[in-house]
């Protein structure tokens, strides 16, 4: 099976072989189609200028072929790559390169994806899982991934960003696999790899900005951004002002085109809180419409979301499967390491309250004031959603990597508690996500970096270092010198997974502590998803002592006790059911006398006649 995802700009091949290559740039006057050739030549070819601002031009086969390398030039002066590249061989400020994408033989015909139930997902970064840092290394890991027990792998973003380094995040081009990683057939190679052992593969995708080094858009279409609308990284991308229909099929198209062309099974899109749209239907809202109008018609296909804002709506109505529960992170992060810093604020008061509230409803703010926000209101309520709305984490590039040092959560809680927590969250009915190396207690950090040059290098070091200012831990600037610097290559080469480490006893016995609840997760756990009715409740023990009952069929009930705290707790509720999971031997003595030891936790099924 071949296949190749049609757009209406970038170079697309002809059926007589010839290229044609559409453009679009409102501001400039003349473009031209500029053919690198070798031995530094170039063949220079002018483009028919069409209305609204797009240029093209349909090349014969003696001119352009598959492999051919061009850039866009502007007005005579400024040469461009194109921002629809599908590869980019010498990084962001070099030359395009014309991709033949259904040259690529695909042997996954039959693959029609997973349910979401089923969802274990594990977080990686191309660059830094492997020591080589490569898609073809990363497949030589997957038969690795399938017996720990996930069912899901999720890459950071891959498109093209500058330099060899980035969490990608600052990509620029966003339709070309980052050449650092390997090459587009590399990473069609790992999808389906991947789809061979029923993994399904889910991709980072970032609509919300441009990185800051290689984006050319501000020169020739300047309408891609807003004037009306801002975000953290400057100009918002412009979803509802003038000319924006052409911005908007932009990113559905590069939706279609990962799910499509790279038969990936799902998007994670970053930070839609800072994707600003006030026009009907919101960008999300159409995107999603695309996307199951489009390949998910015949596969499952997951779309997920990063949003700071809480929003419910776009789970209930809006097409998205779910979203990253960072309430739940927070909660469980302030209960084992004490931390109240910044963001972890809104949680230290009531830890228990806000994890439980998660584990029964979702989020733990569903409209009420944040303090760290100033006292606006955060949040939707979020209820009625099922449990299959929220990926719950210990760990993810976020909060590892925005730590002024990367420290993992294993390095900063200790052993005991951290095994309760996971229990809590890896047999919870709401999918769960690993960050890579997690499962074996990674001694890595995972750090901020990326490879800029000249005065954006200073400025994102001292940027990174002033970040922390704020924390007591980094009030002097002795301390702040101290944080890595992002652009100093050994601060990437530290963040590679140590795969040897598999081989220590501690690291390999808690690979196979998660190795067993992901097993419980997949016998016990995943069977009674299908059967789960809404409305779960929770009640609280004490300070720190919790339960939570789901509502199966016939009445019944899955339902977690747990004590997440160093005390031991009284006054938990008489039950009679099926324990798939006690977190030590004499735990129903403890159970039956309605109390809980310090830090435990029981997994059970309740039957309807209790």
């Amino acid at each position: 099976m071949r296949q190749s995802h049609d757009m209406p700009f970038g170079a697309c091949i002809l059926p007589d072989g010839g290229i044609r290559f559409r453009f679009w740039a409102p501001t400039a006057k003349q473009v031209e189609l500029r053919l690198v050739k070798a031995a530094h030549t170039e063949i220079i070819l002018p483009m028919q200028a069409l209305a609204d601002g797009w240029f093209q031009i349909e090349t014969s086969p003696l001119q352009a072929t598959v492999g051919a390398l061009y850039q866009y030039r502007l007005d005579g002066g400024l040469s461009v790559p194109d921002p629809a590249s599908r590869a980019n061989p010498y990084d962001v400020h070099g030359p395009s390169q014309v991709v033949d994408a259904a040259a690529f033989m695909w042997q996954d015909s039959a693959w029609r994806g997973r349910p979401w139930h089923e969802a274990v997902i594990y977080e990686l970064h191309v660059g830094t899982f492997t020591t080589e840092g490569t898609y073809v290394a990363a497949m030589q890991r997957l038969d690795y991934l399938i017996e720990l027990g996930v069912t899901a792998i999720e890459l950071m973003p891959v498109a093209d960003f500058q330099g060899a380094r980035n969490w990608g995040y600052d990509n620029v081009l966003l339709f070309a696999p980052d050449s650092s990683y390997g090459t587009p057939e590399e990473l069609k190679a790992l999808v389906q790899a991947a789809h061979a052992r029923d993994l399904m593969v889910l991709l980072d995708v970032v609509y919300n900005h441009f990185g800051p080094d290689g984006n050319y858009l501000h020169t020739y279409a300047p309408q891609f951004f807003s004037e009306q609308h801002h975000t953290p990284w400057g100009a918002a991308i412009n979803f509802d002002g003038e000319s924006s229909r052409v911005v908007r099929d932009f990113f559905i198209h590069n939706a279609l085109y990962w799910l499509e062309e790279y038969h990936f099974d799902g998007l994670r899109l970053d930070a839609v809180h800072a994707i600003i749209d006030d026009s009907c239907p919101h960008i999300l809202e159409e995107l999603a419409t695309a996307v199951h109008a489009g390949p998910g018609i015949t596969r499952h296909v997951h779309l997920v979301l990063e949003n700071d804002d809480n929003a419910a709506h776009y789970l209930k109505q809006g097409g998205f499967t779910a979203q990253w529960n960072d309430d739940i992170h927070h909660a469980l992060h302030v209960l084992l390491t004490g931390e109240r810093d910044g963001y972890y604020a809104d949680y230290a008061d009531q830890p228990t309250h806000c994890l439980a509230r998660c584990l029964a409803e979702g989020f733990a703010f569903q409209g009420e004031p944040s303090p760290f926000r100033a006292g606006r209101p955060r949040g939707e309520p979020s209820g009625q959603l099922p449990p299959s709305a929220f990926i719950n984490f210990t760990q993810s590039h976020d909060q590892v990597g925005n730590r002024a040092y990367g420290e993992r959560i294993a390095m900063l809680a200790p052993q005991r508690p951290l095994q309760v927590a996971l229990a809590v969250l890896l047999l919870a009915p709401s999918p769960p996500m690993l960050f890579m190396g997690e499962e074996f207690a990674a001694a890595t950090p995972f750090q901020f970096f990326c490879d800029f040059q000249g005065k954006l290098a200073d400025a994102v070091t001292e940027g990174r270092r002033r970040e922390f200012a704020g924390f007591s831990q980094f009030a002097d600037l002795a301390a702040q010198a101290a944080i890595p610097d992002p652009n100093d290559p050994a601060t990437f080469e530290r963040c590679k997974l140590n795969w040897d480490c598999l081989n220590e006893p501690q690291h390999k016995i808690w690979f196979e502590y998660y190795q067993h609840l992901l097993m419980l997760r997949r016998t016990q756990v995943v069977p009674c998803l299908q059967d789960m009715r809404g409305g779960a409740q929770f009640e609280l023990a004490g300070v720190s002592g919790l339960v939570v009952r789901w509502c199966l069929s016939e009445g019944s009930h899955l339902m977690l006790l747990a004590n997440l705290g160093d005390a031991q707790v009284e006054g938990y509720p008489h039950f009679d059911g099926t324990p798939h999971y006690l977190s030590q031997v004499d735990l129903s003595e403890f159970l039956a006398a309605g109390r809980m030891p310090p830090w435990s936790v029981a997994w059970l099924i309740e039957d309807a006649q209790t």
